[in-house]
């Protein structure tokens, strides 16, 4: 199967890297022997050739559920290569989110992981016909009794996938409910890998950890592509990322990038590297000392970086915003992180820089060949809803046509739904979602994202919202129930009344706190405990649509 080199296709990307390193490993389980991009190849068109005997042609639509693994990539490539269309699930939709997605994008068949084939048992659909188990691709279940996977086979058809194909729809969490499926071609999820390796160079002597699910946009374009034709390997966990099952593989793998989100690093700062700090009072009174901080954040850094492995060249964080003191910690201990702004529609990257080129609390300034700007900016203070041109924008929203042609200008503008501001140097600063922004008494601009993270700077909170109750801005808090022991000496079992009132008091201290350090219409008026964990997306950002 030879293909034209210059296309942006994955056929072509793929041939390309064979090509230039077929014999380099590929893909990996953690502590297992990796496959090579030439083995891979073989399995890929054996896919293919299993697909083809089930009745899947191009543009027909194949769905994924499955936890992070080789086989995810194999699968991916299987499909896509043959000119149909993925249909990524994430693996924390519930059955019904996932019934709702493959009656929607009309899936003909499904590779499921072991682990998540009890959430289709019960889905029958009269298109989903074929149920494969990804994990050795044999039949779960068939229209076709003679149909087997042969690791010998290879397609009967050639195929010439176009840069214009649709190659995924990528069904997005959301944090304001309803799903969308979102299309997306060869060229807008190839383009954007390539631009993104502008950014950070990668080849063959690279070794990516995939920690990030392989069904969110993030993961698959910066996660799976872009090593795929850098010629770097992709190493997957056998188990949920906890830092019992992350600090050996780290140890192992050695690896140079890695993508997270920064809810990952921001419990690492608070849970592992603050408290270094505050279990001695004089540590904690000279850790304020401006210059003393930046040497101690300069051995912890080296501390870091050595539990990451010692080799990370590459940290990229994305999907939410990073709270200000941890991004502040991360540049005075050195370690290469790098923040990235876009959206599934956006195929995803639209901002970012290299480690080397961060700006503190800015994603840095519009990738290679993608335009930004800003929408009818505030005269006072130049910010605006951010709108985005290049050829990574999507092709639309999938049988929605009316909620395409709302985000999409006929001049091939997107309109983000983000708040942001351009600097002299074109760095872009996100303010926060344009949906969540809420108008104070006097018109004023309240950016509840920007209260969470001064919120989410205390002590003792790990993680809040802010919203708004009959005019007035309420938070909802989630305590560090652990940092409460500590400070009080009390137990978790110790549920007394002693315990209810020193959290009262803490509510009352953080009350304080942020109000002191929010400009006046943002000051909180009532804050109220969140008991449980808050429900959030797969890039574990808040389902702020479940709490107001």
């Amino acid at each position: 199967m030879e293909e034209n080199k210059e296309k942006l296709t994955f056929p072509s990307l793929f041939y390309s890297t064979l090509n230039r390193c077929g014999n380099s490993p590929a893909y990996a389980f953690v502590g297992e022997e990796p496959i090579t991009f030439r083995t891979a190849a073989k399995m890929i068109n054996s896919v293919t050739a299993l697909l083809e005997k089930a009745g899947i042609g191009p543009g027909d639509k194949v769905a994924i559920l499955s936890a992070n693994m080789p086989n995810w990539a194999i699968t991916y490539f299987g499909i896509t290569f043959m000119g149909a269309v993925v249909v990524p699930i994430l693996p924390d939709f519930s059955p019904t989110e996932i019934a709702n997605v493959l009656e929607h994008s009309e899936s003909k068949a499904i590779f499921v992981s072991s682990g998540l084939a009890g959430k289709i048992s019960e889905f029958r659909s009269s298109n989903l016909r074929t149920y494969i188990m990804i994990e050795d691709f044999s039949i779960i279940e068939s229209d076709n009794p003679a149909l087997e996977y042969n690791s010998e086979l290879s397609p009967e058809s050639e195929y010439n996938v176009e840069e214009d194909d649709l190659a995924s729809i990528i069904y997005t969490s959301g944090t304001t409910g309803r799903s969308k499926g979102v299309m997306l071609t060869h060229k807008n999820i190839s383009f954007n890998a390539l631009k993104g390796r502008v950014i950070q160079y990668l080849d063959e002597n690279d070794r990516f950890l995939s920690v990030l699910p392989l069904s969110h946009t993030y993961e698959n374009t910066l996660g799976l592509i872009l090593p795929m034709l850098s010629g770097a390997c992709v190493y997957y966990l056998q188990k949920p990322p906890t830092p019992t099952v992350l600090i050996p593989a780290l140890e192992l793998i050695r690896p140079t990038a890695m993508l997270t989100v920064p809810l990952i690093i921001e419990k690492i700062y608070y849970n592992k590297i603050l408290p270094t700090f505050n279990n001695k009072k004089i540590l904690r009174l000279i850790y304020k000392i401006p210059l003393i901080r930046k040497a101690l954040n300069k051995v912890a850094g080296k501390k870091l970086m050595k539990t990451f492995g010692g080799e990370i060249k590459f940290f990229g964080i994305g999907g939410a915003k990073l709270n200000k003191t941890v991004e502040k910690f991360l540049r005075e201990a050195s370690f290469p992180y790098a923040i990235g702004y876009g959206l599934t529609e956006t195929s995803p990257l639209l901002a970012g820089a290299n480690p080397k080129k961060t700006v503190y609390e800015s994603t840095g300034p519009a990738i290679e060949d993608i335009e930004l700007k800003i929408n009818d900016p505030d005269p006072r203070t130049g910010e605006g809803e951010i709108w985005a041109r290049g050829a990574n924008i999507m092709k639309g929203y999938y049988k929605e046509p009316e909620m395409t042609s709302a985000v999409l200008t006929s001049d091939g503008w997107f309109k983000t739904g983000d708040l942001g501001v351009l600097d002299k140097r074109n760095n872009l600063f996100i303010k926060g979602r344009l949906k969540n922004m809420i108008v104070g008494a006097s018109g004023e601009n309240i950016y509840p994202e920007e209260i969470e993270s001064v919120i989410n700077n205390f002590r003792f909170v790990v993680e809040s919202l802010v919203i708004q109750q009959k005019g007035k801005l309420v938070a909802l808090v989630h305590l560090n129930m652990e940092e409460i022991e500590k400070r009080y000496q009390v137990f978790r079992q110790d549920m007394s009344e002693k315990l209810e009132e020193k959290k009262k008091e803490l509510l009352n201290e953080l009350k304080e706190y942020v109000n002191s350090n929010v400009n006046k219409f943002s000051q909180i008026y009532r804050v109220e405990l969140q008991p449980v964990p808050f429900q959030k997306t797969a890039t574990l950002k808040i389902k702020r649509f479940l709490y107001t």
